[in-house]
């Protein structure tokens, strides 16, 4: 078993905007040049989904990478408005800046899941502090794209499911209302897409662009090391592999050497189970050890 670090975790409280944000960082008992700064993404707090953030942080802390987690704007003990993902600006950089000054360190990973990853691109190629991302499942919604993911991923293997020719011929399946439902499905699928590029002098956070090709332009000013795990069993990370498949420059960026990338099949949306977790932790631990 590997050795695991002593560690400490500190409370502090940090500015962003006239409000104040609370989070707690994971110390370790050695010096340490470079953390994890993890970022929560959609309605919850720091201490994530069946506690994944803060399961997380520890590990990466008894493993000598200090951690921090941190409430965002109107979440949990942070005051303020809540914003939506791609508003996150400021409490990320709020919160770097706390992570450094108080942890002494010089660069940081961002680490985000679904619209969090999203909310961490769009942020970090602004910031030279910001060495690397770790990516999971990341959230790039369109009508379109869900749609499409949705009568791929869930319809087909609806109908290919026992389960359901047995309400079929036990008259307990409701024709009418799956029907309708299939029917909007499939009018959104066959909506006209927004052009894959860029429009020439758009900005990259433009919100008229399509969410899938602002996330690829940061993606891409960002140009530095980037984990990828993508789950299985999760409709958002079928539709970003279903939007990267059909957007040859997506491919490119993703096919560089920077990029690393884990096929996680087994695994749902939040990785539940403990082994899913750990496993996500410790591919999250190597891969900064090697920066």
């Amino acid at each position: 078993m590997q050795h695991q670090q002593s560690t400490l975790e500190t409370p502090v409280v940090f500015d962003c905007q006239d409000n104040q944000l609370l989070g707690i960082i994971h110390r370790t008992d050695s010096e340490a040049s470079l953390g994890v700064l993890l970022v929560v993404g959609g309605p919850q707090y720091r201490a994530g989904s069946h506690r994944q953030f803060v399961l997380l942080a520890r590990y990466l802390a008894g493993r000598g990478i200090p951690a921090m987690r941190f409430d965002v704007r109107g979440m949990g003990d942070s005051n303020g408005d809540g914003k939506h993902f791609d508003e996150l600006d400021a409490d990320i950089q709020s919160a770097v800046d706390c992570f450094i000054t108080s942890a002494n360190l010089k660069r940081v990973i961002i680490w985000g899941l679904c619209d969090a990853a999203s909310a961490a691109l769009f942020y970090a190629y602004q910031d030279h502090r910001v060495a690397g991302l770790v990516l999971l499942n990341p959230w790039v919604f369109t009508e379109q794209g869900s749609a499409e993911t949705y009568l791929k991923h869930y319809y087909i293997k609806r109908i290919a499911s026992p389960d359901f020719w047995r309400k079929v011929f036990s008259f307990k399946f409701d024709v009418v209302t799956s029907f309708n439902s299939l029917f909007v499905m499939l009018k959104k699928s066959r909506s006209i897409a927004a052009p894959p590029g860029v429009v020439e002098g758009a900005s990259i956070v433009d919100k008229d662009l399509p969410l899938p090709v602002k996330m690829r332009e940061c993606f891409k000013q960002f140009g530095k090391p980037v984990l990828l795990i993508l789950s299985g069993r999760d409709l958002t990370a079928d539709e970003f592999k279903h939007a990267v498949a059909n957007d040859p420059d997506w491919q490119k960026l993703l096919s560089n050497p920077l990029v690393t990338k884990h096929d996680f099949l087994e695994a749902d949306h939040t990785f539940s189970s403990a082994v899913w977790r750990d496993q996500v932790a410790e591919w999250t631990a190597s891969w900064v050890t090697t920066l």
